[in-house]
């Protein structure tokens, strides 16, 4: 099953500070809900452990991360692939960070990926309303590292 999300959010920081936040696995683990564990196993590439509920099902995935077509402070592609208990994923998404006004940046994303197994299952409205629910906790959590800092 593929799925398709692409947004923007505002957050209230430079666009540089927002680049050293979304590349830094410590403030990522903090940010990506479910996120056990990301270890860095080289600069850019990172293994993952989630915890993640689908709908009624939850379960555990393991994966990797790896950052390429880096343009700090302005963009970069993230690729993403793991397994778990609820099945296989894997995607890429765009990421571009913009200036914008009032010392705002601007992060703007395009992902695509496909995810089959259990997880496709749940079908795929149900698992785009969780995919939507799980990008705007991840930029709640990015957000509030702004607030403390």
């Amino acid at each position: 099953m593929n799925l398709n999300l692409t947004g923007t959010e505002s957050i209230q920081t430079s666009p540089s500070r927002l680049w050293e936040s979304v590349i830094d696995p410590a403030v990522l683990q903090r940010s990506i809900p479910g996120c056990i564990s990301m270890d860095e196993l080289a600069p850019g590439e990172y293994t993952i452990t989630l915890e993640l509920k689908i709908a009624a099902v939850g379960g555990n995935f393991k994966g990797s991360v790896k950052l390429s077509e880096l343009n700090p402070p302005n963009s970069c592609l993230i690729n993403v692939s793991g397994n778990g208990t609820l099945g296989i994923g894997k995607g890429t998404a765009r990421v571009t960070i913009t200036a914008t006004e009032n010392d705002t940046a601007q992060i703007a994303y395009e992902a695509d990926g496909e995810v089959s197994g259990l997880v496709a299952g749940v079908g795929q409205r149900v698992l785009m309303g969780v995919a939507k629910h799980l990008v705007r906790q991840f930029f709640a959590a990015l957000k509030k590292e702004f607030e403390v800092n």
